[in-house]
């Protein structure tokens, strides 16, 4: 059960090279549309959609509880969909969301403005202004989103296991050679501990989903950590009532795990912001 997170940059092949490698090694491949269906079918408004997939949000988006009930749904589809397993998931930050999985191969695909400008005038029959118009919005906004989501730069090439010119590879040659790398890294005890640790974090997103949308705790940016037999939630609190009662939820709803919290209490925190 490998679990293949791919960052693009637009016209590098990304989806093309996703859905060749989909068909030869029998994964599925879960493209925008079905990230964001999983999305809207979990419970974020279509209507609202827009202003946060893959694009930083706007001043005010940013500002209301909209941005973070977009993460969590986020968060949580990309969770369901990994622990399924053997699938390619693309964009929306899922190299990010799914990092320190042992089973995880995260990619990026990249091209020099050159080669994406003439693969856009072809495709769209368009001129070089408008090609150089839209790399230069869709770079802006996919930087844009891991700054603002994840606090994570989308060029580091850190943060992937392979950086890929599509420069120089066709879909054929480039899917045939990210298919050899997951045959010759990927393992049974790789699989086992990633499926694990898949299970924490959906627990933990979970958690975090019924603290927030049930019991509509006003904790800001929580989150849940699992260590061995510990569960750690942090986040950003106006009171240690409201830090008592979610840690009290929290041993109720996962009575397996100790509980305990880092949430930091900041009197006023609403009226900071």
């Amino acid at each position: 059960m490998a679990i293949i997170a791919i960052s693009r940059q637009v016209a590098a092949l990304g989806d093309e090279i996703s859905a060749s490698l989909a068909q030869k090694t029998g994964y599925r491949f879960i493209n925008r549309q079905e990230i964001e269906k999983r999305i809207v079918d979990l419970g974020f408004p279509e209507d609202k959609l827009k202003k946060y997939d893959e694009k930083k949000p706007g001043f005010f988006a940013s500002l209301v509880k909209d941005r973070d009930e977009y993460l969590n749904y986020l968060q949580t589809a990309v969770l369901e969909a990994a622990e399924e397993g053997n699938c390619i998931l693309i964009g929306r930050g899922a190299y990010f969301i799914l990092q320190g999985l042992p089973n995880l191969i995260s990619l990026r695909f990249i091209a020099s403005d050159d080669i994406r400008l003439e693969r856009l005038m072809k495709e769209f029959n368009w001129n070089e202004k408008q090609a150089l118009q839209r790399i230069t919005e869709s770079d802006n906004n996919r930087k844009g989103f891991h700054k603002s989501f994840f606090n994570s730069e989308i060029n580091d090439p850190s943060h992937y296991l392979m950086v890929m010119n599509t420069g120089a590879f066709d879909v054929e040659s480039a899917s045939n050679a990210i298919s050899s790398l997951i045959d010759s890294i990927m393992t049974p005890e790789k699989e086992a501990q990633g499926k694990k640790k898949i299970q924490e974090l959906l627990k933990c997103q979970h958690l975090v989903n019924k603290l927030v949308f049930d019991y509509k705790l006003n904790i800001e940016f929580l989150r849940a950590v699992i260590s061995d037999n510990s569960l750690i939630l942090q986040g950003v609190a106006d009171s240690t009532v409201l830090v008592e009662r979610a840690i009290r939820i929290a041993a109720s709803e996962l009575p397996e795990y100790t509980v305990t919290s880092s949430i930091s209490v900041v009197q006023d925190y609403k009226n900071r912001l």
